[in-house]
């Protein structure tokens, strides 16, 4: 059965990734390997569930957290999760074209990105111009962190606010406007704890509906 057709809706596959995520926690992941005859398979199209941006940061790979097999997951990796042209068209390609009803935008604690982005914001500090055109994506989404914040706290802030920032962006969109109230489409925000390895989804800033979430469309 396609996997299209065995979770319609965001909600179906926000659980699946949950239970995944919980398979990864116990160190029971399923997939070690992949046999040749689901390559073969996969060679002719594909039908992710999920479509995921997340962080470049080799200690978060989306399809281990999440126990996810080859072909489940659309994941743009980024450093900082952040929100280009170019990532931006590529999410536009997943909502169109692969039709995934849940998008997830992935931070995590610790991300060094974001800590670039602060030293920025509250200390003044420079980086080499390809890395500093990165962080001025990240400092619009840090102007409500707050200064006198321990630096650990300001990070774990700093970071929150960098994935609530990304969804702003997609939910500014005008074709998510455009189609918010058809309601086929979820976005969720999550934080990948290092330590644990447990993704943490946020809470809803209007305190409805599934954690993190809010109905749309891309």
């Amino acid at each position: 059965m396609p996997i299209r057709e065995a979770f319609s809706s965001a909600d179906e596959v926000l659980a699946r990734l949950v239970a995944g995520n919980e398979r990864f926690i116990r160190g029971e992941a399923r997939f070690p390997t992949v046999p040749r005859e689901v390559l073969a398979e996969l060679a002719k199209a594909q039908r992710p569930y999920a479509t995921i941006l997340g962080c470049s940061d080799s200690r978060v790979p989306p399809e281990l957290v999440f126990d996810a097999s080859f072909g489940e997951l659309f994941v743009i990796r980024v450093a900082g999760n952040v929100i280009s042209p170019e990532v931006m068209g590529t999410l536009q390609y997943a909502g169109v074209h692969l039709r995934t009803p849940l998008f997830l935008v992935l931070g995590h604690e610790s991300c060094g990105a974001v800590q670039a982005a602060l030293a920025a914001h509250f200390r003044g500090a420079r980086d080499r111009k390809h890395i500093a055109v990165l962080l001025k994506d990240i400092l619009p989404g840090l102007r409500n962190v707050r200064a006198e914040l321990e630096p650990h706290r300001q990070l774990d802030a700093a970071v929150e606010a960098n994935v609530r920032w990304s969804m702003r962006q997609l939910l500014d969109t005008p074709e998510v406007k455009a189609r918010e109230t058809e309601g086929v489409m979820k976005l969720v925000g999550a934080i990948f704890e290092m330590t644990t390895g447990r993704v943490r989804l946020l809470p809803d800033s209007d305190g409805g509906g599934v954690a993190g979430a809010r109905q749309s469309n891309a």
